[in-house]
């Protein structure tokens, strides 16, 4: 690319202060590659940045994590696998290569990761520069022929919920409730169909977002602002609880409740991450103890996630039409940004 060319993106200057700018076209990175962007999703912690800013960005800064595009460009000593012209799917994950856990090939479990929309310019933008740490140790896959690149871009969550459902061991016969109906609610439902679950339960305070979730066709949807979720749990599994609780939510409330619903040796996934300043929620666990429960924390996802999510958006195993409920041009992420913050999309992408 030439020297002084510009791109439009995403720059958030503080919390609720972003727009589409025009910003200096970034340098092809030596070893890295130039990323024609094609489509960016939008989630739930980016959505937590727009509001309040995020511990790891210095604003101003381009956001956009789950990111699909096109090898526009590579740079001095590239030796990459991925060719000008393909398409790729990235996750934002850069794993350090040299801790005991990147040794042992427990990628999720890296101590030293970075993010690419926080270490390095995000994907809500015409351009990304791919740097050569991402080359070698992140998270790229080709995209399947006959993937739109939207579709391709929301593999990133997906990944996260197949790690999340892998150490929770969902498998045949389970009765699994979600709590909480956003994007990662609706992707733990259809996994938990995928590994063979008896029963999927989804439970939300919005009615709205009830709506969304109802498209992903579970065995009941419950209204926490009506209805007791610990009783409503208990008579639709006849009295035992269900065997997985997935907390895909920030209530802490949801991880008490998850400890009196569960069944005995249930396993309750601890998905959403807690608020820091109210994240002693009052769990009893003498029903731990008592009940045998497993409380397992999960967050980010190995390589092997990541190809798996995309193969199941290329299948339409994970129904990515009802899960992309909004796609917008990135001229407009104000407004769709706006709308998602507002509760009224469950997943937007952007597209350029």
């Amino acid at each position: 690319m030439e020297m002084g060319e510009t791109m439009k993106a995403v720059v958030v200057r503080a919390p609720m202060q972003f727009d589409v700018e025009e910003v200096a076209m970034p340098e092809t990175p030596a070893g890295g590659f130039l990323l024609d962007v094609k489509a960016c999703g939008l989630c739930g912690s980016d959505l937590r940045t727009l509001r309040s800013g995020h511990r790891k960005v210095t604003f101003p800064w381009v956001i956009g994590h789950e990111i699909c595009g096109v090898v526009a460009e590579t740079g001095a000593g590239y030796d990459g696998p991925w060719q000008e012209g393909e398409l790729l799917s990235m996750g934002p994950v850069v794993y350090c290569g040299h801790c005991d856990f990147c040794l042992e090939g427990r990628y999720e479990l890296c101590e030293n990761y970075r993010e690419i929309a926080q270490a390095w310019p995000g994907g809500l933008a015409e351009y990304m520069a791919v740097p050569p740490e991402a080359v070698r140790l992140g998270v790229i896959e080709k995209v399947p022929a006959g993937v739109d690149p939207g579709s391709a871009a929301i593999a990133e969550p997906i990944s996260s919920c197949l790690n999340a459902q892998e150490r929770g061991q969902v498998g045949m016969g389970d009765s699994v409730l979600i709590i909480g109906s956003g994007p990662i609610g609706c992707i733990h439902a259809s996994l938990a169909r995928i590994h063979g679950a008896d029963k999927v339960f989804i439970a939300d305070i919005s009615a709205d977002r009830l709506g969304f979730a109802e498209a992903f066709e579970p065995d009941a949807l419950i209204d926490v602002s009506k209805t007791d979720i610990v009783d409503e749990v208990r008579r639709l599994t006849n009295g035992k609880g269900a065997d997985v609780i997935v907390t895909a939510t920030p209530a802490p409330i949801a991880v008490v409740q998850a400890v009196q619903m569960a069944r005995k040796g249930g396993r309750i996934l601890v998905f959403g991450g807690l608020p820091k300043d109210n994240s002693t929620p009052p769990v009893d666990m003498n029903l731990v103890h008592y009940n045998a429960l497993y409380v397992i924390g999960t967050t980010t996802f190995a390589p092997r996630h990541y190809r798996l999510a995309v193969k199941l958006v290329a299948s339409n195993r994970i129904p990515v039409d009802k899960l992309i409920t909004h796609r917008f041009p990135l001229a407009e992420f104000k407004q769709g940004a706006q709308m998602a913050l507002e509760g009224k999309v469950l997943k937007a992408v952007f597209e350029t």
